[in-house]
């Protein structure tokens, strides 16, 4: 028994190291140079909680800090209910499920890059596709800048970023689906339940499992979200679509500020750990409960 556990001991010794590596220690340089005015090069001076105090001084930072929970909260809760309504479609129509599932995959496979340049095009205001549409249907009020109107450029961005990754949640919830015994749904259908019913008090509950690593996966992609506010709106406009991770890149991309970029990540990284905690610990009661 003891060999047996020095073998496992030993075997994750590689994992172990790489995990020091590529993320204990940029984690642990990155608080060091928190604490600093480093701008990249030349020599880092100590300054204190100074970047911090400006973090929680500045209405800016805690606007970036409510963006980007607001824009997590919207696409997390349409993205799982589109994806688990599509799942549960897909689940009852296997003729077509699995030319469907990489169908609604694809988009997850596309660049940021690609998919945020294509959905610019679409709001486009004078020549894009969905002010085109209004307008073919008689809709012309409804026409607008929706990248450049504040009251909708982040719903927009949120559509982007839901269409994009409903698939990938669908394809998460049919291996859910994947899991529950065939002899259950069969005692169901014996017993007279309706496609609602089963899906109500059957197959959500089975689910849970699945719903909570959707639910977890999608917070943690949208909490460090950054490439579709950059590359289509770049924070703009008037600062409605600036995410705390944009807010990062900026000041260390743009202004070379290394100690206060890092001090913005820190901060990111304690509210990502506190939202997923609490969250994570709210499913897995849930989990319990079904």
């Amino acid at each position: 028994m003891f060999n047996n556990k020095m073998k496992i001991y030993i075997l994750t010794i590689p994992a172990l190291i790489v995990l020091c590596i590529f993320f204990i220690y940029p984690i642990a340089l990155s608080v060091k140079m928190s604490f600093t005015d480093f701008t990249g090069v030349g020599i880092a001076n100590n300054i204190g909680f100074d970047n911090y105090e400006r973090i929680f001084s500045r209405q800016r930072y805690f606007d970036a800090i409510l963006t980007t929970l607001k824009f997590s909260m919207i696409v997390v809760v349409v993205q799982n209910l589109l994806g688990l309504f599509f799942a549960s479609m897909l689940h009852r129509l296997p003729a077509i499920r699995n030319f469907s599932r990489a169908a609604l995959f694809t988009p997850a496979m596309m660049s940021f890059v690609i998919v945020g340049y294509v959905w610019q095009f679409i709001y486009s205001p004078y020549n894009g596709g969905l002010n085109a549409l209004l307008g073919s249907i008689g809709l012309e009020s409804f026409q607008r800048a929706w990248l450049g109107d504040p009251s909708t450029a982040l719903f927009a961005i949120t559509a982007a970023h839901i269409w994009m990754f409903a698939g990938y949640s669908c394809a998460i919830y049919l291996a859910g689906y994947a899991n529950i015994p065939d002899d259950i749904q069969e005692a169901a259908r014996l017993d007279g339940a309706k496609s609602w019913d089963r899906f109500r008090y059957m197959e959500l509950p089975l689910l849970a499992p699945t719903i909570t690593i959707n639910v977890i996966l999608a917070t943690i992609g949208t909490l460090k979200t950054f490439e579709l506010p950059f590359i289509m709106t770049q924070g703009g406009p008037a600062g409605a679509t600036r995410t705390l991770s944009l807010e990062i890149m900026n000041n260390l991309f743009g202004s070379y500020k290394f100690g206060f970029a890092s001090s913005l990540s820190i901060v990111m990284l304690i509210v990502m750990i506190m939202v997923v905690f609490f969250m994570n610990r709210f499913l897995r009661k849930r989990e319990e409960q079904a």
